[in-house]
């Protein structure tokens, strides 16, 4: 248990005895947080670090936290050449089963499954990995022949992932055979001239593996009968995927400074879609008056001000998720991967109307998600004097949890102020990129504890031991400390982090682990 001498008080005597304060020496020079450290300090903050880190060999520390203080100033940098994976992709007709195949190969439920065709759009690239083997797998729309309108253009995303892979997985249904689309789709995989594993679908026992057989006929090879919602004989099938799949990929080679991904999202019809166009410079998604044009995610590779960037455009998100259906429930589900899967989020608002219930939940569910935040407020140019004056009291009454965020105005209609998009992106970025090292950290903390420690609790006052920064994207910190560090006190250290060290844009995460001496 912890004893009472692990406990300061808040008098003067007591606060030089905490852990992470300086040293009377360091108290005679005024502290600048704000001014990077020179090489001295930077030797006095190395000096204190090693100590603090000796004197928690005193506490218990459980194998977590050990391998968290083994990585010290771990180069977090992942700017480097991502390693090349070969791809495989996985066609057929449509609601044949390839998304359920998807999510069984992954082992978790990613792609959008429904009991009706038609419910994959896009390509859609998931990272898997197979005895050892680890590769890129791709989700495609279903394939039809001589179609018009969203299914052609779905055909055609299909057709791009075969010429894109390095080995393809031909899903056909056993229980209705072979039909002539699936002959046509034989047709396009010959003209690839890729490697093809035939994996016959909804064999879900014995007696259907007849129906499988059946499947020599299309002329690729022996058929797999698999069960993709139960999962029998999908080994089977990867392990013929991983002979046919090559070790080195023709096609997956992703730039080695990959373009920054930005998600667009906001409530219906706040102009998400308008804002792409603009800065795309070209009609790429559909632009409507009506809410909710926009279902699946678009992604585009914008060039502004010389560099490039990922767009993608998402739907809207409802007030009530929970009670949507069909295309507008698996279209709120695409828009949290989009959220996942970027690295910066630009809220949008109207800033022409009040801002809604429903502004804030998506604002919150960036912040959740730990990306990045820009807000901007679209439609300035139809804002009036009364409503600026009311525009700013919501922002301090409603987004006072995100005082932290950029705030760009702009027209996405007329592209007014839309450069400024840049600016923002790029220090939202850097922030959620920054990296304190640990000396500097705990320096910091030093300082903070000497001038405004925790209050007494009980009579009882809880010292911070160490601290460290365990990740980046966004920047996780966790405190050791002899007792609970209350909510108050946490996020007094954020506010004092960002007045030091910049976070603009990004959220930070802070967490306590609360240790005890050891027994002797």
């Amino acid at each position: 248990m912890t004893t009472p001498d692990d406990f300061g008080s808040s008098t003067a005597s007591e606060q030089d005895d905490v852990p992470v304060a300086p040293s009377p020496d360091d108290a005679a020079v005024p502290a600048e947080p704000a001014v990077p450290a020179e090489p001295a300090d930077a030797e006095q903050d190395e000096v204190r670090e090693r100590a603090l880190r000796a004197g928690l060999r005193e506490y218990e520390l459980d194998d977590e936290d050990i391998a968290l203080l083994g990585t010290g100033d771990l180069d977090l940098d992942e700017g480097g050449a991502p390693e090349v994976l070969p791809v495989l992709a996985i066609v057929g007709r449509p609601n044949v089963g390839k998304s359920t195949l998807v999510n069984r190969i992954l082992g978790r439920r990613e792609a959008v499954v429904e009991d009706v065709p038609g419910v994959t759009r896009d390509r859609v690239s998931y990272p898997g990995e197979w005895a050892g083997r680890r590769f890129t797998l791709v989700d495609t729309g279903g394939w039809e022949v001589d179609v018009a309108g969203i299914d052609a253009r779905v055909a055609e995303q299909a057709e791009v992932a075969i010429e894109l892979a390095d080995a393809v997985v031909f899903v056909v249904d056993a229980t209705v055979g072979a039909t002539s689309t699936d002959e046509d789709v034989v047709r396009l995989l010959r003209k690839s001239k890729k490697p093809v594993v035939l994996c016959a679908n909804k064999v879900d026992g014995p007696r259907a593996e007849a129906d499988a057989a059946a499947l020599w006929n299309l002329g690729l090879g022996e058929p797999y009968p698999v069960s993709a919602l139960h999962g029998r004989g999908t080994g089977d099938l990867l392990d013929a995927a991983m002979d046919a799949l090559p070790t080195e990929s023709a096609h997956g080679v992703p730039l080695p400074q990959g373009p920054r991904r930005v998600a667009l999202v906001g409530r219906p019809n706040v102009g998400k879609s308008s804002l792409l166009n603009k800065v795309a410079g070209s009609e790429r998604v559909v632009v409507h008056e009506t809410a909710g044009t926009t279902r699946d995610p678009v992604d585009e590779l914008v060039m502004l001000k010389g560099v490039p960037w990922w767009f993608v455009d998402t739907a809207g998100i409802r007030r009530r998720v929970h009670q949507t259906k069909g295309a507008d429930f698996y279209a709120s589900l695409r828009t949290q991967a989009a959220i996942e899967k970027a690295e910066v989020a630009v809220v949008l608002l109207d800033a022409s109307s009040t801002l809604t219930e429903q502004d804030t939940r998506v604002i919150t569910q960036v912040v959740d998600s730990g990306r990045a935040l820009v807000l901007a407020y679209n439609k300035w140019d139809l804002m009036d004097d009364d409503r600026r004056q009311y525009l700013e009291r919501e922002i301090e009454r409603d987004l006072v949890q995100v005082q932290w965020a950029r705030r760009v105005n702009i027209s996405a209609k007329t592209g007014w102020h839309a450069e400024r998009l840049v600016p923002a992106l790029e220090t939202a970025l850097e922030s959620w990129d920054t990296r304190i090292p640990t000396g500097r950290l705990n320096a910091f903390l030093g300082e903070l504890v000497a001038a405004h420690p925790h209050p007494l609790r009980g009579g009882k006052q809880p010292r911070i031991l160490f601290a460290t920064q365990a990740s980046t994207r966004p920047p996780r910190f966790v405190i050791f400390a002899t007792g609970f560090l209350e909510a108050g006190y946490r996020r007094f250290i954020e506010r004092r982090l960002r007045e030091t060290f910049g976070f603009e844009g990004s959220p930070i995460s802070i967490s306590v682990r609360v240790r005890e001496k050891r027994k002797r």
